[in-house]
């Protein structure tokens, strides 16, 4: 296996995420041209145009889907609409709701602007009605009714002066509102479906308005007619007049006429000249994308759907159908940024570049998508026309291949200066979905598919590509090879180019040698899956093979007898991909559960699992350097993983060797007796046996107990906080019970409960106290009862020679044991034998054995039974002595239970009161 001393990898930390932020409806640009506002569901996103990622995210509360929203012109207010029929002004910065009032209408809004000035905002509902909203003063100023059916487009005049504001609805016409009286002005008469947009130029005096009838209009608003109608022959979403004084020659502007730039459904940017009507320029787009004919415009998936002109960078702006939103820089038009809105399902995703910079993904489309990982801005590659179904990289050239359902397999390259990709090789060989490819290892030499059709094939690749983008080289399979019974889900090439290994949905995966006159050689068959084998990968150090199933398992394998090595078990559903990561040590699975996990093969053990998805994990991918690694799920989400192994460890470490330094200053402190600062330095650990020990050491001291109060009182609110966590730990303890009942009792005793009750959980913390305060008060009890027994025990126990008091009790003697006479001696050995004399026995000890076994009678049994054992004394007195026997049971037992009551006194007792051994 891999070398021992190779550092295994033991977590994984999100490193950044390209998520769905925009899934249709409104766009707008930030004044400062830094943020992107757009609309996904119930929320607004705020994406960040240097860096691609979303900063910020405004969410309704009720979930309700938002219908409308606008930004202010100041960039300081954000006002939403919701099917609620709720208007809400936001900080967006904070992502805070400032206030919410009810919109008034009766429908819901569809279109909403703000005035230049930030104080008013403009409403259009689906009622038909507008109203107008002063957002300082907070309430409605006008309400203007006329419009027929839903109003889906609202706009002040540039120049407030005016202040007027226009409007569209279902009838095409553009109504010009006049603020000042409340009533429609006029109503310009010239599209015949609807209207989408409107530009005016610098000065206000013209207006430009478009529709989806295919023509654009201009117009005077001076004599508030209609100067001309330029057929664009394309349903227009956008319209933007063009800046007066900058050379846009590049663009088709020769003359200083008034020219305008259309964005509609046919995809491409068109610039106008509108004094003329003709088309001065349009945009070109890539050789591999597809421009839309008449009978598709309409679902035309390329569309666009908004345009802006960003003054300040001098930078246009277009969405498109696809969610997708591109930036061009003027006077060119030269692409720039594009970010990618919404991805769909992800279906397989590689790392591309020589640094691992980009990365290629695959989703449910015919498209595929390389993302600069530093900016998050993709370029979108065309070519495929069916769903791109799975990829493979070449280890150089920033060469990679893809395959699809339109049965083709395609290969790439990116420029590693302008990191730009073209496609310079294709194929189309199999008769059925191609699902899986494999790139050869070693050198960039070919390529392996495997397809539905059952079927492998092998294409060979040139040793050099044309650098001309029209020229593109026609891939022959070198050979086909019936591979399977059923589809062929995966396969994969050996790192020396010589084998090559598949799986299929038959549950088996086969081992095939790669030989160089062009034919597959079956070596052998790999079976124990119970279901249908969804990913196969060789080891890159040993003679291995990994695979996984739709049974939850995933095997490794010997390439040299087909044997079953190991079986890593934890996934609750079907394991879709599987690699090597570690220099073959260790692999990584990922799982229709949305779960990626970390196995270690050398214990079989599963060291981590993460949690990022919320359905299938499609891709998993690892960086060459073998410190990052990529998941694509079918939730839309693409996440980059760094490995932080290192980085946690040496973590650890410092958290190690800052104990260790901390532990040694509170040695140093106890030593000192600086109980404060030791007091202070171990709550500051945040460990409660650490305190415990210094309370410890403190009441072991000399007038501990002012001691322990001048200490506790002199510390921190916060410090008195965890004291009191911490009591409420130690209490649980009979051992600890004392030193957490002290030092509750400073803080109960010193601190009012009014502040307290102000300490972080301190209710909580009070509540756990009183049950094991009261129970350690009843352990107490117990004791002092049993303690008040033995006393009363010894107090009716006779001093030898004393007048016997049998027949009648007697009040409870409280004078001191150490007063009592001493009571009497026993000898086991003696006992024994009845008939021997104690030799060396005074008169005073020289008594009847029968009346010492009368004594000790009395003291261990019940009172209930001492007139029955007195009759029985008297008894053997008359009748003489017991036999041998009997007496040595007897004594034996009294005695036992004498020493277990003495090993139970509170005090000690007088020599003369020890049993003698």
């Amino acid at each position: 296996m891999a070398n021992s001393n190779l550092q295994f990898k033991t977590n994984y930390a999100v490193s950044s995420k390209i998520e769905p932020f925009y899934k249709g409806g409104k766009v707008q640009i930030s004044k400062d041209e830094k943020y992107i506002f757009c609309t996904c569901g119930s929320r607004v996103n705020v994406l960040e145009i240097s860096t691609g990622k979303i900063v910020h995210c405004v969410e309704h509360d009720d979930q309700e889907d938002i219908t409308s929203f606008t930004l202010s012109c100041d960039d300081e207010l954000l006002v939403t609409a919701s099917r609620a029929l709720l208007l809400k002004q936001w900080d967006w910065t904070q992502a805070k709701c400032t206030r919410s009032w009810k919109a008034i209408h009766t429908a819901p809004v569809a279109s909403m602007t703000f005035d230049p000035t930030s104080t008013l905002l403009a409403t259009g509902g689906c009622d038909g009605t507008i109203k107008l909203w002063d957002v300082v003063k907070q309430y409605c100023t006008h309400n203007l009714r006329g419009s027929p059916g839903v109003v889906h487009l609202v706009q002040f005049h540039p120049d407030i002066k005016r202040l007027q504001l226009f409007s569209s609805s279902l009838d095409c016409g553009i109504r010009v509102w006049d603020l000042r009286s409340s009533q429609c002005v006029c109503v310009l008469q010239s599209h015949y479906s609807a209207v989408t947009s409107l530009s005016f130029s610098r000065d206000g005096g013209t207006m430009i308005s478009s529709g989806r009838d295919k023509i654009c209009t201009v117009w005077n608003l001076k004599t508030r007619q209609a100067k001309r109608s330029v057929p664009v022959y394309e349903a227009v979403e956008g319209v933007v007049l063009l800046p007066e004084k900058t050379d846009l020659s590049q663009i088709g502007v020769k003359s200083r006429d008034l020219h305008f730039i259309t964005a509609g459904s046919k995809g491409v940017l068109r610039v106008w000249e509108a004094s003329t009507a003709c088309c001065v320029y349009t945009q070109t787009i890539s050789s591999t994308s597809i421009l839309a004919t008449e009978e598709d415009e309409e679902n035309n998936p390329h569309g666009l759907t908004y345009l802006f002109h960003l003054p300040t960078s001098n930078r246009l702006v277009t969405v498109t159908a696809e969610h997708n939103i591109l930036f061009y820089q003027l006077p060119g038009l030269t692409p720039q940024q594009q970010f990618v809105g919404y991805n769909d399902e992800v279906l397989d995703v590689k790392f591309l570049g020589k640094s691992d910079s980009h990365i290629v993904v695959a989703t449910n489309s015919c498209q595929l998508k390389v993302f600069e990982l530093l900016t998050n801005s993709c370029q979108i590659l065309y070519g495929h026309t069916d769903t791109v179904l799975t990829l493979d990289v070449f280890r150089k050239d920033s060469l990679f291949a893809s395959c699809a359902k339109d049965r083709s397999v395609r290969v790439w390259q990116m420029d590693s200066d302008s990191g730009l990709v073209r496609c310079v090789a294709q194929g189309c060989s199999h008769t059925n979905a191609v699902g899986s490819i494999s790139c050869s290892r070693m050198k960039a030499s070919f390529v392996v598919t495997g397809s539905q059709d059952c079927t492998l094939k092998v294409w060979d690749l040139p040793a050099e590509f044309s650098r001309a983008e029209t020229d593109l080289h026609q891939l022959r399979p070198r050979s086909t090879e019936k591979a399977h019974d059923k589809d062929i889900n995966s396969i994969s090439v050996s790192p020396n180019d010589k084998l090559l290994a598949s799986g299929s949905q038959d549950r088996t995966a086969k081992l095939w040698s790669l030989t160089g006159e062009g034919s597959l050689g079956l070596l052998g068959v790999f079976r124990g899956h119970r279901r249908g084998v969804w990913a196969v990968c060789f080891s890159p150090v040993d003679q291995v093979l990994a695979s996984s199933s739709a049974d939850g398992m995933t095997k490794l394998w010997s390439l040299q007898d087909f044997s079953c090595l190991k079986t890593f078990e934890g996934h609750d559903a079907s394991v879709l991909k599987v690699i090597f990561v570690s220099r073959g040590s260790q692999l990584l699975t990922s799982g229709s559960d949305g779960l990626v996990k970390l196995w270690t093969i050398k214990t079989n053990e599963c060291v981590k699992t993460l949690d990022a998805h919320q359905d299938k994990v499609w891709g998993l991918h690892s960086s060459r350097k073998d410190d990052k690694m990529v998941t694509g799920s079918a939730d839309s989400n693409i996440t980059v993983w760094k490995d932080v192994t290192e980085l946690e460890l040496a973590e650890e470490q410092a958290k190690q060797e800052d104990q260790i330094l901390k532990q040694q200053e509170l040695s140093n402190l106890l030593h000192e007796k600086k109980y404060l600062k030791a007091l202070g330095l171990a709550i500051s650990l945040d460990q409660p046996h650490t305190v415990l020990t210094v309370i410890k050491a403190i009441r072991q001291t000399e007038n501990s107990r002012d001691l322990l109060e001048n200490t506790l009182l002199k510390l921190r609110v916060d410090q008195k906080e965890a004291l009191l966590r911490f009591c409420a730990v130690w209490n649980t303890n009979a051992r600890n019970c004392l030193d957490a009942q002290s030092v509750l009792q400073v803080l109960l005793t010193h601190l009012p409960p009014e502040e307290l009750l102000q300490f972080q959980g301190a209710r909580a913390h009070l509540e756990g106290l009183i049950p094991y305060t009261e129970r350690h008060l009843e352990r107490i009890d117990r004791l002092l009862q049993a303690s008040m027994f033995l006393n009363y025990m010894w107090q009716k126990m006779r001093v030898a020679g004393a007048a016997s008091s049998v027949d009648q009790d007697e009040e409870m003697d409280t004078t001191p044991l150490t007063q009592t006479q001493p009571l009497f001696f026993m000898d086991k050995k003696k006992t024994k034998d009845s008939s021997d004399e104690r030799p060396g026995d005074n008169s005073e000890q020289d008594e009847d054995p029968d009346s010492c076994k009368e004594e000790e009678e009395e003291v261990v049994e019940e009172s209930a039974a001492q007139k029955a054992s007195k009759s029985r004394q008297v008894e053997s007195k008359t009748n003489g002595n017991h036999s041998e026997s009997e007496e040595s049971s007897e004594d034996e037992d009294v005695t036992d239970q004498t020493e277990e009551v003495m090993k139970h006194l509170p005090v000690s007792l007088p020599p003369q009161c020890q049993t003698v051994s």
